[in-house]
């Protein structure tokens, strides 16, 4: 399997993913301001959307959005209990935060920290940012996961998020479960080696 993926970008979110399930991928990184692939390729030619995550399966199938890959993933490995089976109601639940992560969380943290936004949307994201941060720190209470005492893709994608909140310069202390939700998640054995696999390539 190839995990297509950019340092500091969600693709981190499969990347932990796959270390929680004890897969091994060939990691290629891509370069997404030219969507150029090492060697000068082009990645377009692989995923035409031109982002990551992209991931191209043993059999030639390949994704492109965070969220199907992770619950595709997991799938693949039901035993290890990433994710909740087909049609329970807790997969759906498992779905819901992967579509709130996905369009709450993951489109209001960018504008805060990309220099290409103009300077008074920035408080706009932050203010939305602060309500979706204030829904997922009432949610967490009492949990140690978004899902209770089990690690699932959706915590996987929310720590690649969240990590983003380094760059936006945004203090997670004013929502304490999710402070330590996220540093508990960074202290996952698959995190620090995905961290560590990802700083080694960019060295």
């Amino acid at each position: 399997m190839k995990l297509y993926y950019t340092k500091g970008t969600c693709s981190f979110g499969p990347h932990i993913a796959m270390r929680e399930l004890g897969i091994e991928p060939e990691m290629i990184p891509v370069n997404l301001m030219e969507k150029k692939l090492p060697g000068g390729g082009d990645f377009k030619g692989h995923n035409p959307k031109g982002y990551v995550p992209y991931i191209e399966t043993d059999d030639g199938t390949g994704l492109s959005e965070c969220g199907v890959i992770l619950q595709y993933l997991a799938d693949q490995y039901p035993e290890k209990g990433l994710i909740p089976a087909a049609g329970t109601s807790e997969r759906y639940k498992v779905q819901d935060w992967l579509s709130f992560i996905g369009s709450e969380l993951h489109k209001n943290l960018p504008p805060m920290f990309l220099p290409n936004i103009p300077e008074d949307y920035r408080p706009v994201a932050r203010a939305r940012l602060e309500v979706r941060l204030n829904y997922m720190n009432e949610e967490l209470e009492g949990k140690h996961y978004l899902m209770g005492d089990r690690f699932t893709v959706a915590d996987c994608y929310a720590t690649a998020i969240l990590n983003w909140t380094k760059p936006a310069k945004y203090d997670l202390s004013a929502h304490p479960n999710v402070q330590a939700y996220y540093e508990r998640c960074c202290a996952r054995d698959s995190v620090v080696a995905a961290n560590a696999a990802e700083e080694a390539a960019a060295a």
